[in-house]
């Protein structure tokens, strides 16, 4: 490829990413809407979410990730960015080591790795510690709270599918408001 045909290729690439940048946000947020049901552990959902059927293994997981938050004095609401997140990551399946499948030393619900230093193998797939490491990350992250769930996991997470997250809301927030009090 030519010099000249080159540049314009990728001056044409650079101005189609800068507008995806700037847009991006906005449209993320053209779509939010109320969520049904505890406003507190929720404000809105963004964009098209996804469902899937949990069986008891999933359930007990999401369970555990209720369990744990609560005893970590966290709000309904760090359980369901936890959640959330555990949907995106594992389907809310404890993953062991996934052999070739697995390009890096990924494990358990948050697919959390020990080469960067969430912890043990044995520790990362026990769901009360790996959702409590996750949300020992969220702490830290200000204004958690408020802030799109999407956002407040991928500061946690660092995931090369920061948005993907979202999708996932208002399952994880069907699954807290069911079983929080449970």
């Amino acid at each position: 490829m030519n010099t000249m045909l080159r540049k314009s290729v990728l001056g044409i690439a650079g101005l189609a990413f800068t507008g995806g940048v700037f847009a991006g946000p906005v449209a993320a947020h053209a779509d939010a809407r109320p969520v049904q049901g505890k406003p507190a552990a929720v404000a809105t959902v963004q964009g098209a979410q996804s469902h899937i059927d949990l069986n008891d293994e999933q359930l007990a997981n999401a369970k555990a990730i209720i369990a744990a938050t609560k005893k970590a004095g966290l709000p309904e609401r760090a359980a369901v960015i936890s959640i959330a997140t555990s949907l995106q990551e594992s389907k809310l399946e404890n993953l062991g080591h996934l052999g070739d499948a697995n390009d890096h030393d990924s494990l358990g619900l948050f697919q959390q790795r020990p080469s960067s230093g969430w912890g043990t193998p044995e520790q990362i797939t026990n769901p009360e510690y790996a959702t409590l490491a996750f949300e020992k990350g969220l702490k830290q992250v200000d204004g958690w709270e408020t802030m799109p769930l999407t956002e407040a996991a991928q500061t946690v997470q660092v995931s090369a599918y920061p948005d993907a997250y979202a999708q996932w809301e208002q399952q994880a927030t069907d699954i807290v408001a069911q079983h929080w009090n449970s």
